[in-house]
């Protein structure tokens, strides 16, 4: 009997022993999983999103494209920014008129959409330039206006919140702006164009970028004056001290510059003539 109960105990302490070590090797496996979901969490977690703001009425720089999708010069750089330096590219359409305010709540980590540095230089943390730009005159083909002189007298209408209308709106161009009939505002130059060709304007100053499209796709029904209102430089606009987003930045789109990506991009854009305009090359050696 005795010898039965020292059986039965040896047999009990063997039970025992396994069943504590089949608890810790599950135990175990709970933890490693545990720590591979959380590993996995984090790395997700730390892909950011670069969110660009951008006019969705804007070609080349930004515009909806036949499918319902955002295309564009500035799109297509940000995109292969956020490839190269690891983010999570978001394409944000934007009221241009509150651009400021979308920068300055942070629902935007920048404005890339042809975005015009002369005139703004300390109103926000700029890259390089990369664009040369200009800003010129188009009227109706039909028009007697053959330059800047002669259109005192008539209606003149640019975007709101485009560097079009700060240019007129320089001291440089007071008087010119003075002999104007009236200086209109539309929201998008899209609709510009459509006023300008019911006559309901006699002349849109616009970037030279969007005149080129229009003028090439309009069959013949404006016409570019020789004479230029302005010329500027576009460059991406950050948050006013945001120096190390405008860093990684202008880092990439140097590489994207020296291995030929930059202007292979711009050469997407023929219709605009954007390699023309492109000038990166005096920033980046």
């Amino acid at each position: 009997m005795k010898n039965l109960k020292t059986v039965l105990s040896t047999l009990f302490l063997i039970v025992f022993s396994l069943l504590i070590v089949a608890c810790s090797n599950s135990a175990s496996n709970t933890t490693v999983e545990t720590t591979a979901t959380k590993e996995i969490k984090e790395t997700v977690a730390q892909k950011k999103t670069f969110t660009v703001g951008f006019d969705a009425e804007y070609p080349p720089y930004g515009f909806v494209a036949d499918d319902g999708s955002y295309k564009g010069f500035d799109l297509d750089l940000a995109s292969e920014f956020c490839k190269r330096a690891g983010y999570e590219f978001k394409a944000q359409p934007i009221d241009w008129n509150s651009k400021d305010l979308e920068l300055n709540q942070g629902n935007i980590d920048c404005i890339w959409n042809g975005f015009t540095v002369t005139g703004r230089e300390n109103d926000y943390t700029w890259t390089f330039p990369y664009v040369d730009n200009s800003i010129v005159l188009v009227v109706r083909s039909d028009s007697k206006i053959e330059k800047k002189a002669d259109i005192a007298g008539k209606v003149v209408m640019g975007q709101a919140g485009s560097s079009a209308i700060t240019a007129l709106e320089e001291e440089e161009n007071a008087e010119l702006r003075n002999s104007f009939k009236s200086l209109e505002q539309c929201p998008d130059y899209n609709s510009g164009f459509m006023n300008l060709e019911s006559g309901m304007i006699d002349c849109l100053a616009v970037d030279i970028g969007v005149a080129k499209f229009h003028l090439n796709s309009s069959n013949g029904k404006f016409k570019q004056l020789s004479e230029n209102l302005s010329s500027e430089q576009y460059a991406v606009g950050f948050k006013k001290g945001n120096t190390k987003l405008r860093d990684e930045v202008e880092k990439v789109i140097s590489e994207m510059w020296k291995d030929g990506t930059f202007i292979k991009i711009a050469e997407n854009y023929k219709d605009y003539s954007l390699t023309d305009m492109i000038c990166l090359g005096e920033y980046v050696k």
